[in-house]
């Protein structure tokens, strides 16, 4: 393994990680310009994919440093009078709001929208998009002019009827290129829509038991601005998976990227990668199939990151009410045990439907926090469970140092605990303070943009370029010591549900003046050491390198 060590200069003096307080997100959406609402084609019918969307990205579209927005819209029906919707694309204009750039981009385009992901995939510096879709899904080319163009055919992904959901980008065969991992749900389909019923009398959504499944789907990248579909030969083929949330990550910390597919009423499944081209299901296995039943639960979205310094990733998951959130600690042997029956997690979230789930440090005290988006699919659904909301709040459980979490979120103002029926997450800093605010979407309804404001904390944020490993670094271990205490996340796409955070790294320091040493372990086996940097500021750290920019943060 090749390793490089590099030094910035620390200024100020090392001081105890301390807890923020006075934290409050504030909504932003009217006055930053962001006036994006769902439309989720809903008639009255109660078509299965109307309960679905929407999906969410950050991402800096024209790389000047500034996280954009983007959100995935529906459509109407055929043979309906609803108008044309499409998904939006809005600039960051730096200064706390955003620019409509939808139809100058290229993105004003008309179809049954669902999930987002964001990557480099031919490598030459633009964020690419693609967007999943109930039908034929969509590969945008970032043109680096502020355009895009619609290259599906040419990359060679078919127009094929699927139900797509959540989607990631992940260097699974570390050649250097950014491959595809696309989850589906179920077969459906106007023609073959079910009636199903809650009282017998009135029509209402299906559960997903009611149709068949359909298998994710693996495209990998041959480096010529082409895929090739692998999902067959990776093993990962699986028509009874009804996939809803998908986790690119190395469980097992063997330098090979694995894959976590969360399925609705279907067990999980764990495939772990053998690092030659091929993937082991480990999901029963694993002990992350199930509940503690030994029942499938009806799973959502997913995020996973090392959230109490045990040097494994560990696993959250948005589950169905009445089933509370899964919060499979990784053991490090290949088992994982759920600890949300036993903590507020779970306590706090028997009676919520949460999709999207993200681990985010809120306070940057230096420990990745928990946060779940909630909402029903069933309006009137409390006449069938008197304590079931269809608006419902989310949660935020604030780490306590790796001794459990502990909710707060009716401390984060009223606008952030309103119930709503939310479904994609998303984080980034928008405003080059160091923290993270928040994007939320909510299905049927507007999007939601939060400020972090409060925040005394400060951090040190990484954006990683790679150049024997792919462009975005995605699977880039970064380790960031400091005052005797390590933390380590890991890039990668797809987190969430739905949804994209940005690729920027972000390391909550307390009140520490900056961090002893940071390594970055590239998917490539290269290592570049950073020693004595700087908190308060966004580093670009390039592969074989080290630091090619820095940018201090707002106060």
């Amino acid at each position: 393994m090749k390793t490089r060590v590099l030094a910035l200069v620390v200024l100020g003096a090392v001081s105890l990680i301390a807890q923020d307080a006075g934290i409050r997100y504030t909504d932003i959406t009217r006055q930053s310009g962001i006036d994006f609402v769902h439309n989720n084609a809903a008639t009255g019918e109660k078509y299965l994919p109307e309960t679905m969307g929407s999906g969410a990205a950050f991402m800096d579209y024209d790389g000047d440093g500034w996280a954009d927005v983007f959100l995935v819209n529906s459509t109407g029906w055929p043979g309906t009078s609803a108008s044309p919707s499409s998904s939006r694309l809005y600039r960051n204009n730096r200064d706390g709001t955003f620019t409509d750039v939808t139809r100058q981009a290229g993105l004003d385009t008309n179809f049954f929208g669902m999930g987002v992901a964001v990557a480099d995939y031919d490598n030459d510096g633009d964020p690419d998009l693609f967007v999943t879709a109930l039908g034929p899904n969509h590969l945008y080319r970032n043109d680096g002019d502020g355009t895009f163009t619609e290259a599906t055919a040419a990359a060679g992904i078919p127009p094929i009827d699927d139900f797509s959901t959540s989607v990631a980008w992940s260097d699974y065969d570390l050649d250097g290129n950014a491959d595809l991992f696309v989850v589906n749900y179920v077969r459906w389909s106007i023609e073959d829509d079910l009636y199903c019923t809650l009282d017998g009398t009135n029509k209402s959504y299906c559960t997903p038991e009611s149709y068949e499944g359909a298998s994710m789907r693996l495209y990998r990248n041959t480096g010529s601005g082409r895929f090739e579909d692998a999902t067959e030969a990776s093993g990962l083929f699986d028509p009874t998976s009804k996939g809803m949330g998908i986790a690119v990550f190395d469980y097992d910390q063997d330098g090979w990227p694995d894959v976590m597919l969360v399925n609705d009423t279907e067990p999980n499944k764990l495939y772990r990668n053998r690092g030659d081209g091929t993937f082991a299901e480990r999901g029963l296995l694993s002990g992350i199939a199930f509940d503690e039943s030994g029942v499938a639960r009806a799973g959502m979205g997913v995020d996973t990151a090392d959230y109490d310094r045990s040097g494994y990733p560990s696993v959250v998951i948005g589950n169905f009410s009445n089933q509370m959130l899964s919060l499979y600690h990784n053991e490090g042997n290949g088992l994982f045990i759920d600890d949300a029956p036993r903590s507020q997690v779970g306590r706090n979230s028997l009676l919520t439907l949460a999709f999207a789930c993200l681990f985010y440090d809120y306070d940057l005290d230096g420990w990745l926090d928990l946060f779940a988006a909630n909402g029903h699919i069933e309006e009137g659904f409390e006449r069938i469970q008197s304590r079931t909301r269809f608006r419902q709040a989310p949660h935020l459980f604030r780490n306590m140092a790796g001794q459990g979490f502990e909710e707060i979120t009716t401390s984060l103002g009223e606008s952030f605990a309103t119930p709503r029926v939310a479904r994609a997450a998303a984080t980034a800093d928008i405003d080059h303070d160091g923290d993270l605010d928040m994007l939320v979407t909510t299905n049927g309804g507007p999007a939601v943009l939060f400020r972090a404001d409060g925040v005394t904390n400060r951090s040190l944020r990484i954006r990683l370029e790679g150049t024997d490993s792919n462009r975005d670094g995605l699977g880039a271990r970064v380790t960031v010591t400091a005052a005797g205490a390590s933390q380590t996340q890991t890039l990668r796409s797809g987190a969430g549900y739905l949804s994209q955070s940005e690729y920027v790294l972000t390391f909550g320091m307390g009140t520490l003046a900056g961090a002893d040493r940071v390594e970055v372990r590239w998917p490539s086996g290269m290592t570049d050491v950073l020693e004595d940097v700087d908190a308060g500021q966004t580093i670009t750290v390039e592969e074989g390198r080290g630091v090619t920019a820095t940018e201090p943060h707002a106060n």
